[in-house]
């Protein structure tokens, strides 16, 4: 019975981490005006070039949060992780598949959820 949770576990925590997408990033650009200065000889002076260019930039701003938190996926999947752990380990064993359940569990519940 434990080998059937734990098989379970395993097989399709690849297809929920399969199913997780990563948010696109969208940039826009600005025009940037630059001055450069070519330097000169005492025949031949020195002078300023100007010129512009095209920068891109993150899309809504100059700074842009990279929200990645998974706090949700993360809870949710330590508590799963760690009743399945709770579920399919002996007296004995507890005191390491709970934990060790907790921790895969979360891993897993953020990749799910995005992060």
């Amino acid at each position: 019975m434990k080998f059937f949770y734990l098989a379970f576990l395993f097989c399709f925590s690849p297809i929920l981490q399969a199913n997780a997408t990563t948010p696109k990033s969208v940039t826009c650009t600005r025009t940037e005006y630059r001055e450069e200065y070519i330097p000169g000889t005492k025949s031949n002076p020195g002078y300023v070039k100007s010129y512009e260019v095209d920068v891109e930039i993150p899309c809504g701003g100059e700074k842009v949060e990279k929200n990645d938190e998974c706090t949700d996926g993360k809870i949710a999947g330590a508590l799963i992780g760690g009743g399945v752990g709770g579920a399919i380990s002996r007296k004995e064993g507890r005191w390491w598949a709970v934990p060790l359940g907790a921790v895969t569990g979360a891993a897993i519940g953020c990749q799910v959820d995005g992060g």
